[in-house]
Parts: C-alpha cells; structure tokens; sequence
C-alpha cells in the first residue's frame, strides 16, 4: 500500500505540475526560458516534488487509507450503493457547472472553481444518497405500487408508507411478539437495531443461569420472526455512540426514521420515556389488557387463593391469563377455590389488577 501511495504521488505530481507551472513561470517571468517552459519538464518537476513529498507522509495516508477500508466495510451495502449514485450525480452536475465557468471569460485564478465544485458537490450527493436512502427506496417503491395498481385490477392494499416497528430488547424476550405477528395484527416492517441485537447476546453469554436463558429466548423469537413473518423484519446498523442507555437509543433512532416509526415494548418506563418525547410507542401490555374478557363490578367468578397479600388479611389469586386478584379478607382460605365478587379493577400499561372478597363476606 506505500509503494500504491507513492506511485499515486508520483503522477499526482505530474499532472499537477503540467497544469499549474506553466501559470506560475509567467507570474515570475521565467516563461521565457525554454527548458522551463516545457511540459515535459513541468510535468518532470510536478513529479519529483510530490515523489521527495510521498516519503514524508505515505505513512500518513496509508493509516487513513486503512482506517477508511475499516469505516467502508462496516457501512451496509444499501447505504453504500445509494451514497455512491448520489456522489456520481453531484459530480455529474459539477461538470456542467464547470464547463459553464469555462466558457465565461474570467480570470485564471478562477480556473480553480470547477475542482472545487466538484469536491463539494460530489460530497454534497454522496450525503444525501447515503443518509436518503430509505426514502428514495419507498419513493421507487411506491411508484412501482401505484403503476402495478393501475395495471393489475383487485390489488392487495399497498403497505404505509414510512411504517416502521422498532423492537426493544424486553418485546423479544418476552415473545408474544412472534404470536402478534403471526396473526397478521401488526403491519409494516419489524426493525431490530443492532445494538439491541448486541445486548441479547451480551444476555445470552451471561453466567447468570436466568439471564442466559432470556437472552436465548429473545434470539430464538427473532429466528422465529424472520422464518414466519409474512412481513419483512429488517436489521439496522443505525447506533448512537455518545448515548449508552438502550431505551434512548431506540427514541432517538425512531425520532431520526420518521414520525410514523413506532416503538414496539412492553416496558412500562420506556412507555413513559416515548411520551416525553412524543415517540409513538405500541405497550404489547396495553394489548393483552385489552383483549382480556371485562371484568365487571359486582360479577361473582371462581378463584383459587394461593398465597398472603401485601396488606393485612389479604390474599392473592391468579386468573389462566396472569391476572393478579387481591382478595380482601382471603387470607384465611389460602389453597382453597373459593367464590369472590369483584369489587373494583385497575388496569395500567404496567397490568390489570382485580379487587374482589369473598362472596361469603
């Protein structure tokens, strides 16, 4: 790569110096010397000045050199292709901009514009390819959608534009994700970032025997989603290095994908996290309650009472779904199934809670 770096150098210099001497010599008044004006010896000179030069900093840029392969490698092949269709335009339009400088007669100083153009410009597009691509991508998208609708009669609806589902590390530990979407009751794209992926590996290799075995469920339900889902679940390699914490991670990549990117949880503090910054977020608890039967004020149900409550004389039942029931006055028919009538419910995104005593009472 050095010697790549010199031979660079070497006919860097050769044009540079057939370009840029001769201009020179005539502001030092030395064009009228025949070996200097001579473009086999400017382009001899222009050589050998930046050859002697490569000797100082190849080094130099055979560390930027290999930093960039290591920056380009990481980048996805998506990002990558779009920054470089997007630098080809901005080059594309720095040529005609510069054939247009150098058809005005100007001073030669400002013969400098087009290559100046073309370094702002092809990075100006390479930017806006790189950091635009997944609108470009539903824009050809929805353009294919709306031509194959005109053509084909009794379409399947198209899929919401910008409609992104981001998953959070508890969502997929959880897994009823995977039944939610097998329905068919969530719609768009499931996106797992990376750095979620990275903190269910991290779970996984635990020697935490409870934590090991959650972070090998989350992993088994993403397998589960990507083989089952009619959808597609994509993979982001969108990270925020200067923030740790993961649940802000997820806001602040939602707030950059568009306000119709949602944030899949079931984790009640990131459920407040989201509002405060106005993030749509979808609590897979605020569907589980509200797809449970209603518990109604007065309705008699059978329960058995397994254990002592928090407060005095109280016991605690469960219902098949998970359901904790306070019973007032239960303590005293613990492992017994017993008749209670509810007395008041409490539902949050944290879960639904049943006050009830005994019928008996």
């Amino acid at each position: 790569m050095k010697k790549f770096v010199q031979i660079a150098f070497l006919l860097i210099g050769g044009a540079l110096g057939l370009v840029f001497l001769p201009p020179l010599y005539e502001l030092l008044h030395l064009s009228s010397n025949p070996w200097l004006d001579n473009p086999y010896v400017s382009v001899a000179l222009g050589a050998l000045l930046l050859f002697t030069l490569s000797f100082a900093f190849s080094d130099y840029f055979v560390r930027l050199i290999s930093w960039m392969e290591d920056v380009l490698f990481k980048v996805p092949v998506g990002d990558l292709l779009f920054g470089t269709l997007g630098l080809i335009i901005g080059l594309i339009v720095a040529y005609f901009l510069g054939f247009a400088i150098d058809s005005i007669d100007l001073p030669k100083f400002t013969k400098v514009l087009p290559i100046i153009l073309s370094f702002v410009l092809g990075y100006l597009g390479f930017r806006v390819g790189f950091k635009k691509r997944d609108e470009l991508i539903q824009l050809f998208t929805l353009r294919g959608n709306n031509t194959k609708k005109k053509l084909t009669e009794g379409a399947e609806p198209q899929e919401v534009r910008g409609s992104y589902k981001l998953l959070d590390t508890s969502v997929i530990i959880d897994g009823r994700i995977a039944d939610i979407s097998e329905t068919g009751f969530i719609e768009g794209t499931l996106v797992v970032p990376q750095f979620v992926l990275t903190e269910l590996q991290h779970i996984a290799d635990s020697s935490d025997t409870l934590k090991r075995t959650r972070g090998r469920r989350g992993l088994d339900i993403l397998k589960k989603l990507q083989d089952e889902r009619m959808t597609k679940v994509q993979i982001t390699e969108e990270d925020f290095e200067d923030v740790q914490e993961v649940d802000l991670k997820l806001v602040r990549l939602a707030k950059k994908m568009g306000h119709d990117t949602q944030i899949v949880t079931n984790d009640f503090n990131l459920n407040k996290v989201c509002e405060l910054h106005h993030v749509k977020v979808l609590n897979i608890n605020d569907l589980a309650n509200a797809v449970k039967p209603v518990v109604i004020p007065g309705e008699d149900m059978q329960v058995m009472v397994i254990k002592d409550g928090k407060e005095h004389n109280q016991g605690v039942a469960y219902l098949d779904d998970g359901t904790m029931i306070v019973v007032e006055g239960g303590r005293s028919y613990i492992g017994q199934a017993i008749t209670v009538t509810v007395t008041s419910v409490l539902q949050t995104s944290a879960g639904r809670m049943i006050f009830a005593k005994p019928k008996d009472d």
